[in-house]
């Protein structure tokens, strides 16, 4: 199983109408993808910008390929996203599990 982090930066004054499309646009849309397992939204304050982390849980790199394209490090981005995102970030993480309890 492959862990995909994606790290994105709104104004604090946007977190929660962002959380609330991330919910109803992101979450779905990973959801459909063949292959993802699980999809977590996590959100953190720092002075004023929220950090949100989107966790993904993938069977196989295939997976992500599926939903990412052949460049599966590049972050996926939708229009609507410019309107809450500080920046853009180009990268994602990957990590393979190798152990886990739930």
């Amino acid at each position: 199983m492959i862990v995909r982090i994606w790290h994105g930066r709104v104004p604090t004054s946007k977190a929660k109408v962002y959380r609330e499309f991330l919910n109803r646009t992101a979450v779905p849309d990973y959801r459909a993808v063949e292959g993802n397992l699980s999809v977590q939204i996590l959100e953190r304050d720092e002075e004023g910008i929220t950090h949100f982390l989107t966790v993904t849980h993938w069977k196989d790199m295939a997976s992500i390929k599926g939903f990412a394209g052949d460049d599966i490090d590049k972050a996926v981005y939708i229009p609507e996203d410019k309107n809450f995102l500080l920046e853009l970030e180009e990268k994602v993480v990957h990590y393979e599990v190798v152990g886990q309890s739930w």
